[in-house]
């Protein structure tokens, strides 16, 4: 593939808890376009209804097509995953790839057979996630907890505040005696961003699933033959679907990132 066609990857959340899969994917592969949308109009998912979900995924996602042609959409969260990839790949005749709890790697690796999931209150729901654990890990004791405060708590992280330890502490005390429990999937894509603080709060744990690593591979497999879509000059844009307070400061961090700006979508 001529490394100067960029094909150009799509990021879609709620929030910006996705950040932790596009740094894994534009490691694999750094020449390539990417563009990051999250719908902070409806954040968070995980209080929304499976039919508010969808409709919002599919809309945005054919917004931004139109005038991005998009050669890969990853849907950089758990809760839409769960809900949202049949209808976008009805929708869509490029590859989609969604972020589901690590359930399969973590019966695999951990060693007490005591496991941890950690996800949205909307995920931890799921009856798909109800299979994978019966697939997977139904000889295992599988933990599940549902947080949105940790999700604020990452949201807060990457737009430059403090981790509030002690509130972080206090969400996942329900685990902190369980002192067998040695795996935990990191079961939204928020809280590999605050990994180091939740090690912190859970020493006992041993072993932590994240899916950006997976998903990096599976999105190199998928466009290694690709036929570009749009080859014209192309830059990493990001895209909101409202303003917000702290606009400003977080365009400033944007370049860190790789992102040459922030665009807010209309969608209505």
């Amino acid at each position: 593939m001529d490394i100067q066609i960029k094909p150009t990857i799509l990021f879609f959340d709620s929030g910006v808890g996705g950040f932790s899969v596009y740094r894994e994917v534009k490691q694999v592969l750094p020449n390539y376009q990417y563009l990051y949308c999250f719908d902070n109009e409806y954040f968070p998912y995980s209080e929304k209804s499976e039919e508010e979900i969808i409709e919002r995924t599919l809309k945005i996602c054919r917004h931004i097509d139109k005038r991005y042609p998009l050669d890969l959409i990853v849907i950089a969260c758990n809760t839409a995953s769960t809900v949202v990839l049949p209808s976008l790949r009805e929708s869509f005749s490029i590859p989609i790839v969604g972020t589901v709890p690590a359930i399969k790697p973590a019966a695999e690796i951990s060693k007490t057979q005591h496991i941890g999931l950690l996800a949205t209150k909307g995920t931890v729901k799921r009856h798909y996630v109800d299979e994978l654990i019966h697939k997977f890990a139904q000889h295992h004791q599988v933990e599940r907890l549902g947080s949105t405060k940790l999700v604020e708590i990452a949201e807060q992280k990457i737009r430059g505040h403090s981790v509030d330890l002690i509130t972080l502490k206090d969400e996942l005390s329900p685990w902190a005696n369980m002192q067998d429990l040695d795996t935990l999937i990191l079961g939204c894509t928020h809280f590999p961003l605050i990994k180091d603080e939740i090690k912190l709060c859970l020493p006992q744990v041993k072993y932590f699933m994240d899916p950006g690593p997976a998903i990096a591979k599976r999105v190199q497999s998928l466009l290694s033959e690709v036929k570009v879509r749009n080859k014209s000059e192309k830059s990493n844009q990001m895209f909101c679907t409202k303003h917000f307070p702290e606009e400003l400061q977080f365009k400033q961090i944007l370049p860190l990132w790789g992102f040459d700006g922030l665009n807010v979508i209309d969608i209505s």
